[in-house]
């Protein structure tokens, strides 16, 4: 009776290593950056770039966040032509309190200011790249994408999933369909 619950417990505890380790590769981690670090969100001391040059240190993915901490200020996310005017009556995304956090949802350009007068002129604003989504690069021999698209819906049919067989093997021995 004691081995029985010992090996129940071995199976569980076995099971939950594996899943875990198995479905960690699954899920995205995303970053949560400080902007300017220590220094937080405010007017650049010396070097106007000061913001630029962090921004080009990092690298950004979809699903990331840039936190700006700040005393009173403002941070805005603003079109292209806003960013050079460094001035925008309806900017994307606005806050001023104190404790920002912003998420970056897609590849590709954002651009930062902040809302107080004067403040952009000397410097601080910034640029942020988001990297294209990573796909893994077509085998080498292929000639013709893998998965033709429906002509009628746009729709993509996918093949059958496959269970790798260690897994069906562990998933039947835990089970009990097979011998421990």
């Amino acid at each position: 009776m004691a081995s029985d619950l010992f090996t129940g417990a071995c199976k569980v505890f076995l099971f939950l290593i594996i899943f875990s380790s198995i479905f960690q590769f699954y899920f995205v981690i995303s970053t949560e950056f400080v902007v300017g670090g220590e220094d937080g969100w405010t007017i650049p001391k010396k070097d106007s770039q000061m913001y630029i040059e962090w921004a080009s240190k990092n690298r950004f993915k979809v699903d990331d966040t840039v936190q700006f901490k700040y005393s009173k200020d403002s941070v805005l996310v603003v079109t292209e032509e806003e960013y050079q005017k460094c001035r925008s009556a309806h900017p994307l995304f606005f806050s001023n309190d104190g404790d920002s956090v912003f998420k970056l949802d897609r590849p590709g350009l954002f651009y930062f200011i902040s809302g107080v007068a004067g403040h952009c002129e000397r410097g601080q604003k910034m640029i942020i790249k988001v990297l294209e989504l990573e796909t893994p690069p077509p085998p080498a021999n292929a000639t013709t994408p893998p998965y033709q698209p429906n002509k009628e819906n746009g729709a993509i049919q996918m093949p059958p999933a496959i269970i790798p067989p260690i897994i069906l093997l562990f998933s039947l021995s835990f089970l009990g369909f097979l011998p421990a």
